[in-house]
């Protein structure tokens, strides 16, 4: 089904070409469509959401890949259904321990981290927050937000006084550009 007076193979063309108005446009038309896809899966409102934003983050990313004899709403399920699918083999690969005596699988959750962890753990935040530094005042915002205080989206919104589409775009936005900036810094 092809979204009402919406021309996608228009806001497609833009959106390759930088056009962030095109890019809300396509996020705000099919969010919808790609986050009951993934709620159906994982039945899990914060998940969906999760694999909802990278899916659209990846799409964004290879957006030159679309091919337009396709539905673009078939090819954005489909980066969702791949994504989904990494992020089963992801949950699939925790230490699992078996016990001889019933053959059963015990799954083993060390969460306390040593105290190595611990001081690596605090230098990481420490280098994480200077390359948060590094972006704009508003892009530092989003992040903290929702990484530091962890608001959910409509918490967001409610604060900036903002639409959560706009919220999710930025975070996507400020994310790609904290990637941008962390790949550019010097190795250690």
């Amino acid at each position: 089904m092809v979204k009402k007076n919406i021309d996608i193979t228009d806001l497609v063309e833009k959106a390759r070409n930088k056009d962030q108005k095109a890019f809300n446009t396509l996020l705000n038309t099919y969010w919808s469509d790609v986050y009951r896809f993934q709620f159906l899966r994982t039945g899990n409102e914060d998940e969906a959401e999760d694999i909802t934003i990278k899916t659209f983050s990846k799409a964004f990313d290879k957006i030159d890949l679309y091919n337009e004899r396709y539905n673009f709403k078939t090819w954005l399920i489909s980066i969702s259904k791949n994504i989904f699918l990494d992020h089963l083999r992801k949950q699939r690969t925790e230490t699992v321990s078996f016990d001889d005596s019933t053959s059963e699988a015990y799954k083993i959750f060390d969460e306390t981290p040593s105290a190595e962890d611990q001081l690596i753990i605090k230098q990481n935040l420490v280098q994480l927050k200077n390359y948060i530094k590094q972006l704009k005042p508003h892009y530092q915002e989003i992040i903290n937000l929702r990484y530091f205080r962890e608001m959910t989206y409509k918490e967001m919104g409610e604060t900036l006084n903002e639409p959560i589409g706009n919220i999710k775009i930025q975070l996507l936005r400020s994310k790609k550009l904290l990637a941008e900036i962390i790949k550019k810094s010097p190795k250690s």
